[in-house]
């Protein structure tokens, strides 16, 4: 199961797991007679900062980053995916520092430079000769990139741009790296040339020497201390008219004649804006894959938490009760435990469509990322939260992880894309799609859409519970749902369309019905990954728990999702046959629950100390 679950590397994951847990810079403790690994979260924000360089440090002398630019082509993503994975399940900063440095500036470099970007720097790149940042966020626009305010200029007499910040409001701000460490940025900016705005194009500006002062022409000032990720030295950045030389613009989409003439090879404004916003791609496959790790510890520490911890009895003088042997109990934890399982799946598939991308599979990566990021995201602040209160007290303590784990997150919600923003642009994207295909009479082809060319499923009225548990039922629901979904959004947009509204604010007004098109669509391509996993089985033990898992994903996403009763795909009836279901599949899960947080694969030493002997770890001789 663990095989399944991880994907890819499971040797590379467990030989960073080791140089993590032999070295005391990963703050090694015991408890219980127990070692555990996990960072000081009582530390002050500059100690944070301080250890989360060091930790970057040693893992970059022990080899852990070689080839992370260097090398190409999927198994090296793969692996460099999943190192950077388990660095997330140690500590939120440090996969954050290092995704900054490698997948945002790195990347930055290596997809929008060219030759001459690529040898001065991916290698000092990956040696950490140079540390790198990613400006692109500034006070004023977050999500709005295509309106933000920094302003670069060409002067041909030096040949040389000039990159300014013309307000307040356009100080980049949420820089990761940028605060203490980070000796060059990515600028993402306006570029102005000969009066005409061109867009937003991307450039390299050192911003520190190499003893770390900072520049002239630069100012920088701390974001300050947050709810979480305070090993990341979140900063603000200003450009007073900040030069630097003509080859310093990333080339790869547009480019500037050395007497000022802009050429560019895509005409299309929104094509190379669409363009420059590529590296955010790898960010939301990093997210939504560190959110589902995220969801494993809190799930790994809280089941076996319960499996020990006993509260009250049902009979007189009777024997105290396993928490999870508690219907209750059982509700809360195993369907976010069945969820994560779906979209651990779900995260390996995006992943796999990323590492083996093409020109022509862009667009189906941006929409998919979007949504799994989204969906991934929320699920793990939901399951962070049910874990904290299912381990009660003890959750409140930053070593138990559980209830640190929320703010360290929590931020994966709106940064590199604001969850509620993104979840649109996958319904724009459907309604795209819909009208092209129905406007030129071809048949769907991409996006999980082919469904739509065969006949409307017909749902039974009577649920019983082998129908509840059957694939073809689980599938037809979800392509049911996004089906008439999309028909709704696209014809509510025409009909206001039809009364005078733009496209865009018609748009707008229809976002009740985007929404639950967004969710719609993501959780039907989740329960597709599910049951790509569960084909390539063996009859046996592992196949009939997938598939109990599988049934839960569905129904709880079923039961939880008023569209259902909104739109009419079930009856009053129909939901409480699928409330029971769930509710029966939580006592068939039960037996099997240690087993399958144990198929997580992460050691004992990433866990906290409650999940095994929860006395022991609090025992006077463990304080």
């Amino acid at each position: 199961m663990r095989k399944l679950l991880d994907g890819h590397n499971l040797v590379d994951r467990d030989w960073i797991y080791g140089l993590m847990t032999q070295s005391n810079l990963f703050n090694r403790k015991e408890r219980g007679g127990k070692i555990f690994v996990s960072p000081d979260y009582n530390q002050t924000m500059e100690q944070q900062r301080e250890i989360t360089m060091k930790r970057i440090w040693y893992l970059l002398e022990n080899g852990v980053f070689k080839g992370w630019l260097t090398e190409s082509g999927p198994e090296a993503e793969l692996r460099k995916l999943a190192l950077l994975e388990v660095c997330g399940i140690y500590d939120h900063s440090v996969s954050i520092k290092v995704g900054v440095h490698f997948f945002l500036w790195g990347n930055a470099v290596k997809f929008f430079g060219t030759k001459r970007h690529h040898e001065k720097w991916l290698k000092n790149t990956e040696d950490y000769v140079v540390k790198g940042c990613f400006a692109m966020t500034e006070l004023g626009h977050g999500s709005n990139v295509r309106g933000i305010e920094t302003v670069t200029t060409y002067d041909p007499t030096s040949e040389e741009f000039v990159i300014s910040t013309p307000c307040e409001s356009a100080q980049k701000y949420w820089i990761g790296g940028a605060a203490n460490h980070a000796t060059h940025t990515i600028v993402f900016s306006q570029l102005h040339i000969n009066g005409t705005n061109q867009g937003v194009h991307a450039f390299i500006a050192q911003i520190r020497d190499q003893d770390g002062n900072v520049c002239p022409n630069i100012r920088i000032a701390d974001c300050g201390h947050k709810i979480g990720l305070n090993g990341v030295d979140n900063g603000r950045i200003w450009f007073d008219n900040l030069r630097i030389p003509r080859e310093n613009l990333l080339n790869a989409v547009a480019d500037v004649s050395s007497d000022g003439k802009y050429v560019s090879a895509i005409k299309d404004p929104d094509q190379r804006f669409g363009a420059f916003m590529a590296p955010l791609t790898s960010g939301r496959v990093t997210i939504a894959s560190s959110a589902i790790y995220s969801a494993k510890v809190g799930l790994a520490t809280a089941i076996r938490y319960s499996l020990s911890r006993r509260a009250f009895s049902v009979t007189a003088n009777g024997p105290e009760v396993l928490l999870l042997d508690y219907p209750s109990h059982q509700r809360r934890l195993l369907p976010l435990l069945a969820k994560t399982y779906a979209m651990s799946f779900a995260a390996n598939e995006l992943k796999m469509i990323y590492v083996k991308r093409t020109p022509e599979t862009n667009k189906a990566i941006h929409v998919v990322s979007s949504g799994f990021k989204s969906v991934l995201t929320w699920h793990n602040m939901r399951t962070l939260q049910e874990c904290r209160e299912a381990v009660g007290g003890q959750g409140i303590k930053t070593e138990n992880l559980v209830g640190q784990l929320k703010g360290e997150f929590d931020v994966q919600t709106t940064f590199e894309g604001d969850n509620n923003v993104l979840m649109q642009q996958v319904s724009k994207a459907l309604f795209a799609e819909y009208v092209s295909c129905k406007k030129r009479n071809k048949p769907f082809k991409g996006l999980g859409l082919e469904h739509m060319n065969s006949s409307r499923p017909v749902l039974p009225t009577q649920l019983t519970s082998s129908t509840l548990r059957c694939s073809q039922f689980q599938t037809n629901v979800f392509c049911l749902r996004e089906r008439d979904l999309l028909e709704q959004f696209t014809s509510e947009v025409a009909q206001l369309q039809g009364r005078g509204e733009s496209r865009e604010i018609s748009f707008l007004q229809s976002h009740q019905l985007a929404e639950d098109l967004g969710k719609a669509f993501t959780e039907k391509a989740i329960l597709q990954t599910i049951l790509d996993a569960e084909a390539k089985l063996p009859a046996g033990s592992v196949k009939d728990v997938l598939g109990l898992v599988r049934s839960m994903y569905t129904l709880i996403s079923l039961e939880e999702d008023p569209s259902l009763l909104r739109y009419g795909y079930l009856s009053r009836e129909n939901v409480g046959d699928v409330r029971r279901e769930v509710s029966k599949l939580c006592g068939e899960l039960r037996p099997h629950a240690l087993a399958l947080v144990t198929s997580f694969g992460i050691p004992d030493s990433f866990l906290s100390p409650i999940a095994f002997n929860w006395v022991e770890a609090n025992a006077w001789s463990s304080v």
